[in-house]
């Protein structure tokens, strides 16, 4: 069947009403008891806010399709949870790791008739972002990520451009309970023809590593742009995907933190034991590139799915499953 321009037009308006509607439906709290308990019990379009549980540090957005939820972690900690509408079907939203590549509080769709997107968050230049949108209680974008409208402010500005998000297509296998999933001091010899370190593609901005058990390879990306690959000797008998961020402990110095993704809230802050960083291997000459960049912000993610391939020095989407 097809729309006019104006019918798309009032559908998407009508849509962030919706979300306006959960300026109603939110709750600031100041405690993690409280923001545990009500996250377990959110509907469409409502969402928990404790920004006070952690004032300060990297952070990461973790989107789970399907729980149709979205958790956001400040330093290894979680401070928000909301509901979602992602991609309906032949509109799926692609799954992967993500960075954050443009930020517009006032933004209209370009594929779309003009359609509406306050509190734009870009994660692809096709068009897949983060916004204020309607929240029916299922996924109905076109490829969006659809955040209650109060919600969606509040994120945006929290976040900052080269943010990560992480989105995952499976609550069932999200962290797995042992592995060794960060670099390490434990190197190896040799290298591969594809391998490389070239920190000139991209000079500053956040970092992201993610590690594939499948490949038995790491990737490097600062501001979204690739800027090194190696091969790593990784446990491939572990499923699921870890997510760490790199933090300080009590006395400032750096700390690999978990990320309770959903279902393992419980590992949230959780540092890093030592004895699991023995577990992975990494060339030592790339390791010693790498590590003057691991600095608080780094974030970590372990998965047993292949790195996808992409063209080198652009903006790069890391694991990205199919989708618009």
């Amino acid at each position: 069947m097809a729309y006019s321009a104006a019918t798309r037009l009032l559908a998407c308006v009508a849509g962030c009403l919706i979300a306006g509607t959960a300026l109603a439906q939110g709750a600031k709290v100041s405690s993690p008891v409280e923001l545990a308990r009500r996250a377990q019990a959110l509907k469409p379009g409502q969402w928990v806010w404790a920004p006070a549980i952690a004032p300060a540090g990297p952070v990461l957005v973790y989107v789970d399709l399907s729980r149709q939820l979205a958790t956001i972690y400040r330093n290894g900690v979680r401070i928000g949870v909301s509901t979602v509408s992602s991609g309906k079907p032949g509109h799926e939203t692609p799954t992967g790791v993500f960075t954050i590549l443009e930020k517009n509080a006032v933004h209209h769709s370009n594929a779309y008739n003009n359609a509406p997107m306050p509190y734009q968050q870009r994660l692809t230049w096709d068009g897949v972002a983060l916004h204020a949108g309607g929240l029916p209680g299922y996924p109905e974008s076109h490829g969006c990520v659809h955040l209650p409208y109060a919600f969606a402010r509040e994120l945006f500005g929290t976040t900052r451009q080269g943010t990560t998000v992480v989105v995952s297509d499976s609550a069932a296998h999200q962290v797995a309970g042992a592995g060794g999933e960060v670099l390490a001091p434990n190197v190896i010899d040799g290298a591969r023809d594809d391998e490389f370190w070239a920190p000139q593609r991209a000079p500053s901005g956040p970092v992201t590593i993610v590690m594939s058990r499948s490949d038995q390879a790491v990737v490097v990306l600062r501001n979204g742009i690739q800027i090194g690959r190696s091969r790593a000797v990784l446990p491939g008998d572990v499923d699921g995907t870890h997510v760490l961020t790199l933090g300080k402990d009590a006395l400032g110095a750096p700390q690999w933190l978990y990320v309770g993704v959903a279902g393992h809230a419980d590992e949230a802050g959780r540092p890093l034991d030592a004895a699991v960083r023995q577990q992975v291997r990494i060339p030592a000459p790339f390791y010693a590139s790498v590590a003057p960049i691991l600095l608080p912000g780094t974030t970590l993610l372990v998965t047993a799915a292949p790195l996808s391939q992409g063209a080198t020095g652009t903006p790069l989407t890391v694991l990205s499953g199919d989708g618009p």
